[in-house]
């Protein structure tokens, strides 16, 4: 068994910022296993374009901001000038309305958010990383170690050792593909499982062009239909290189999934042109991402029975005795402000490696069971 004081589960967002926070400290003795083979979990560019996580809030997340500015990280604004088309029928005409000028200013990164990652990676040794490689099962061994069974790509089975275990993977998705022995309690385990996993439900599709049309019709990009397939649609242009739009669908994994891509695609094409006219029937490209299809975000249960994210953090601890303070979650959903935004995954790596360097003020923890 290989051993190593620390062990960080997930290679998105949370588990690379906690690596880069324990090299910021000096700390160098662990190690991050990922199952696929690259980093950034929910976050995911293509052509500058996110299909994954995309806006910060700069007045709602200043920690986040201030990881941002420093990794000079250059950024823009999200375009939201112009009015919004609603859409309440496919049969009937989509109206104009007046955006909110009360809404809250969001930003996007130059480049996509996987500069963000890209970003932090440069912070963490190489050899610190073990790609393609998926947790099976973790072991209680003793009040010094604890077992992680991990399986390559090949079936190849390796056994790794450490003091603590972060998890940078949605307690949700822990629960459903780890093993735990001795089992977590029935309280934890509920906890974990009733924890929507942001993004897990949901699919984007994106359609780029060689201009932004619908600004010279004063239309900002946005829409809100009814109609579907994508029930909420934003302009995705970057900043310099392409114009773009894309949208979240509506209509439920348990659909999508019986549809072929190009389909889907189509249908979209079609709302594009009912919603902001002829020149949207022809993009450059598009990109079509389903999440639920992600099996290192969704589980069955994310699919068959969604549910509106309820932001509502479980403990980012096991009730047990011998869990408690040895597995600690960091993915965004474990946040209590935060949960389910890219600013949740800054708080909860932030808080859990506060936890594992400064574990002291941390030991009293009523309600804990055997």
């Amino acid at each position: 068994m290989i051993k190593t004081s620390i062990i960080i589960i997930g290679g998105g967002l949370s588990g690379l910022y906690a690596a880069y926070l324990l090299e910021q400290a000096g700390f160098k003795d662990y190690l991050l296993i990922e199952a696929k083979d690259h980093l950034g979990g929910r976050i995911q560019s293509k052509d500058e374009i996110d299909l994954g996580a995309t806006w910060i809030w700069p007045d709602l997340n200043p920690e986040l901001m201030k990881l941002v500015h420093k990794l000079n990280l250059p950024y823009f604004y999200q375009q939201s000038s112009g009015e919004i088309m609603f859409e309440k029928q496919r049969n009937q005409p989509a109206i104009r309305i007046s955006s909110s000028s009360l809404e809250t200013p969001s930003i996007r990164l130059e480049g996509g958010m996987e500069s963000l990652i890209l970003a932090l990676t440069k912070g963490i040794s190489v050899d610190r990383i073990l790609f393609g490689h998926q947790v099976k099962e973790i072991t209680y061994l003793d009040d010094r170690t604890l077992s992680v069974k991990v399986k390559d790509h090949l079936g190849t089975e390796t056994r790794f050792g450490c003091n603590q275990l972060l998890l940078a993977t949605p307690p949700r998705l822990s629960a459903n593909q780890f093993i735990f022995d001795p089992p977590l309690s029935t309280t934890t385990l509920k906890h974990w499982t009733n924890t929507p996993t942001w993004m897990a439900p949901h699919a984007k599709y994106v359609a780029v062009y060689s201009e932004a049309f619908w600004k010279q019709q004063g239309l900002s990009g946005q829409a809100r239909s009814y109609a579907g397939p994508l029930g909420e649609i934003h302009d995705a242009s970057t900043s310099s290189k392409h114009a773009a739009l894309f949208g979240f669908f509506s209509i439920p994994y348990a659909i999508r999934k019986e549809m072929e891509a190009t389909t889907l695609m189509a249908h979209c094409r079609a709302q594009l042109v009912r919603l902001f006219g002829s020149l949207a029937a022809i993009p450059q490209s598009e990109y079509l991402k389903d999440w639920s299809e992600d099996e290192c975000t969704a589980v069955e249960s994310d699919w068959k029975n969604p549910a509106q994210f309820h932001g509502i953090a479980p403990e980012n601890t096991p009730n047990q005795c011998i869990w408690q303070h040895r597995i600690i979650g960091i993915s965004s959903e474990w946040s209590k402000k935060y949960s389910g935004y890219l600013a949740g995954a800054i708080d909860a790596a932030e808080i859990g490696i506060e936890q594992v360097l400064s574990p002291v003020k941390y030991e009293k923890i009523s309600e804990i069971e055997p």
